[in-house]
């Protein structure tokens, strides 16, 4: 299984907090958040949690650290990358699975969620 491209990829997106992270870059018109409007709009995430998951997405080459570093403190946003940008269009199908067998929501069912962005 250690070489099974599907567990290997299963534990990049899988752990807490990862897909809710993609989402949340996704989501809006402003496509670069920075840490503090993230973990405000996750919510319940720590702020441990979250530095160790953008370092994980970033090493894995679906988001990009942008730091500006002419002010200070230095400000860093994150974005998707291109490869960050199709995985999205995996987690629209999750959301198409799930709308269709296991949960009913009008909202969700239109063709853009107010509360996902999908």
């Amino acid at each position: 299984m250690k070489n099974c491209v599907l567990y290997k990829t299963v534990n990049i997106v899988g752990k807490r907090w990862t897909i809710h992270i993609l989402l949340e870059l996704y989501k809006g018109e402003k496509k670069e958040k920075g840490f503090n409007e993230l973990k405000r709009r996750l919510g319940g995430v720590t702020p441990r949690i979250l530095s160790a998951r953008l370092i994980e997405l970033e090493r894995e080459g679906l988001i990009v650290k942008q730091t500006d570093d002419s002010s200070l403190p230095a400000v860093s946003r994150y974005y998707l990358t291109e490869s960050g940008e199709e995985f999205i269009k995996v987690i629209q199908e999750i959301k198409k699975w799930g709308s269709k067998w296991k949960f009913s929501n009008n909202e969700c069912d239109r063709s853009v969620c107010k509360y996902c962005d999908l």
